[in-house]
């Protein structure tokens, strides 16, 4: 097998034959991952929409349309109406319900899968710009397994890209002894106002403007690069601060990682759960013994924000696809240079090689909208069905809203922590619902200690407290056993997904 060119940092020293292979073949791995995991999750993967939160994301985009302003404060729960709270997603909620007023639950569907197969596109052309095909595969393949159990219609899905391409492009930058482009700038603006993970990108950026300094070589090399490097940090703050919320936008992600009481009770906030199959486990095993065997080094800052991740990962759930995602960017080069500087012998299958380099170049435009075109139909075939894409029914209680409303039920819900993006969406005010940051720890603790039970009377005091006329839980919720022996309450309506409980009127 022919080295990797990495003194050039890429693979322009491939062979002019397995380049040639390429362009006869027009398509590359990158189009080929892009397009495959495209309709294979378009096709057959049927989880994008069981979050509840997907329901509130597109009806606050509705409210944002219909209203033409960005919310400052709650307009939709019972609990909290009036409070202040920042719709820090609202471009990526805006483009949900444009897309869903336009092709329903499919069009968004098919958004966030085409989203999350850009995002692996490009990650597979950065990693083949040092890899081997085999290699860059290899680590794209565990990344779609670390990403998939999060692969969710919510903002953090279409914010993906950004994520990705921001992250390479400061590797970029700091393997070449440059600072990143200004170019980068705008997408740090556009990414503030998709997503509350652009913080993230800030982190990210600090890091490897410490890794570029410390690699500079003499004392004035390294002045002029910590130069060049803040202004380029100061400037992507600045960027940052471009959103109708300000400095407010920071600060959301320091009230998330201070929430200590919802990050233990709250799904994807826990630790994974190693009981179960994990690929994270999978990626664990196999960095360790590549490590040990190989004898691999990383620079010490990106050893760092390996371990970050590794720590995220292993404490919340969401933060695998983190690990997966970014992790191959900042080991691609290393990596390559390690594995080569150890191999001493000739690849025994050179045809099978020359076949992986030849669709490593980019591919022709013909073959990129022939691609396209057979996407977008199939797409539209997929999508056209009214009922073919539709939320989990074990989020959406149609039926005993349905049955409320033909009883002519109203009042302060109390009602399943699910069950809240539905209601939203409906336009009924939910007692709670996904707005963590909006609730707030005490609050979340005082509902959780009421569903279940944590005290005798814990949850008689917030019925009581937020006057509520009506419950909608979960069969499998404690709290429903108990209202069913509480004589001021009476079961109403009972299905596999919910069960509804109405205030017994009291005598005149």
């Amino acid at each position: 097998m022919t080295p990797l060119c990495l003194s050039a940092l890429d693979l322009s020293c491939m062979k002019t034959n397995d380049s040639n292979t390429g362009k006869q073949l027009g398509v590359s791995w990158p189009l080929l991952v892009g397009a495959f995991s495209y309709l294979t999750i378009l096709l057959f993967y049927k989880s994008l929409l069981t979050d509840a939160d997907t329901y509130w994301h597109v009806r606050v985009g509705q409210w944002i349309l219909e209203h033409r302003a960005i919310p400052v404060s709650d307009p939709f729960s019972h609990t909290m109406s009036g409070a202040a709270w920042t719709a820090h997603e609202w471009l990526s909620e805006v483009l949900l319900a444009i897309v869903y007023q336009a092709s329903g639950w499919g069009g968004i569907v098919a958004l966030s899968t085409l989203a999350f197969s850009a995002t692996l596109a490009y990650l597979t052309r950065f990693l083949l710009k040092y890899m081997e095909p085999i290699h860059a595969l290899m680590f794209v393949g565990i990344a779609i397994g670390m990403s998939v159990q999060h692969l969710l219609v919510r903002p953090h899905i279409i914010a993906l890209p950004l994520l990705v391409f921001w992250t390479a492009q400061l590797v970029s930058a700091s393997e070449e002894r440059r600072t990143p482009s200004w170019g980068l700038l705008p997408i740090m603006t556009l990414w503030a106002n998709l997503h509350g993970g652009f913080t993230l990108g800030l982190v990210l950026a600090l890091a490897f403007a410490l890794e570029s300094v410390l690699e500079a070589g003499t004392q004035a090399e390294k002045i002029r690069t910590a130069k060049k490097w803040l202004i380029f940090l100061a400037l992507s703050l600045a960027f940052a601060l471009i959103t109708p919320h300000g400095i407010e936008g920071l600060v959301f992600t320091y009230k998330i990682m201070n929430m200590h009481y919802a990050a233990d009770h709250i799904r994807e906030w826990l630790s994974p759960d190693f009981h179960q199959p994990q690929v994270l486990e999978v990626w664990l095993m196999v960095a360790i013994a590549v490590f040990l065997t190989k004898g691999f080094r990383l620079a010490p800052v990106r050893l760092i924000l390996l371990l970050a991740l590794l720590h995220l990962a292993l404490k919340h759930v969401r933060s695998i696809e983190l690990l997966g995602l970014l992790a191959p960017l900042f080991f691609a080069l290393p990596f390559s240079r390690q594995w080569y500087a150890q191999k001493n012998t000739e690849s025994q299958s050179e045809s099978i090689d020359r076949f992986f380099r030849a669709l490593s170049i980019p591919a022709t435009l013909p073959a990129v909208l022939i691609t396209w075109a057979c996407l977008g139909l199939v797409s539209f075939l997929a999508i056209a069905p009214h009922d073919a894409y539709l939320p989990s029914e074990d989020i959406t209680p149609a039926a005993a809203i349905r049955a409320i409303r033909d009883q002519h039920i109203s009042g302060p819900v109390f009602n399943g922590y699910g069950f809240g993006g539905y209601l939203i969406f409906s336009g009924v005010p939910p007692f709670i619902d996904g707005r963590a940051d909006l609730y707030g720890d005490k609050f979340i603790e005082e509902y959780s200690n009421a569903t279940n039970l944590q005290d005798s009377d814990s949850l008689e005091k917030v019925l009581a407290k937020y006057h509520v006329e009506w419950t909608l839980l979960a069969p499998t919720t404690p709290a429903v056993a108990l209202l069913d022996h509480m004589p001021e309450w009476q079961r109403l309506y009972a299905d596999k997904i919910a069960i509804v409980h109405i205030k017994r009127k009291q005598p005149n």
